[in-house]
């Protein structure tokens, strides 16, 4: 197992980097959400709980720009469009499913600290 913590011989953190494109809020709650398989805008807000359009918007954006999530436009009236994971999201969900274990582990009221 490699270590966290940086060396001065490695220029490049990938923790660093990393916590950088998956570190916000919205970010783990819509990759948790689109684990589950494609989704439209409107699930996407309706599942990521107070989550505002403008918000999401600029998420996808992001997710999009990154690589993360695809973005697929149906024709129609009106207009959808439907979000997926990449292969480079996908790789991502170990990360989500580590924060939700520690969560439920550490976190959740019920638990005894």
């Amino acid at each position: 197992m490699s270590s966290i913590v940086a060396s001065p011989e490695e220029p490049f953190c990938g923790v660093e980097h990393a916590a950088r494109l998956l570190g916000d809020k919205w970010t783990l709650v819509l990759l948790r959400d689109l684990s589950l398989g494609s989704k439209h805008f409107s699930e996407l807000e309706e599942s990521a709980h107070g989550i505002s359009p403008r918000t999401l918007v600029t998420r996808l954006r992001m997710l999009e720009r990154e690589g993360l999530v695809t973005r697929e436009r149906f024709r129609g009236v009106p207009p959808r469009v439907q979000y997926g994971l990449t292969q480079k999201g996908r790789d991502a969900l170990p990360v989500v499913e580590a924060l939700r274990e520690y969560g439920n582990r550490w976190l959740c009221p019920s638990q005894p600290r």
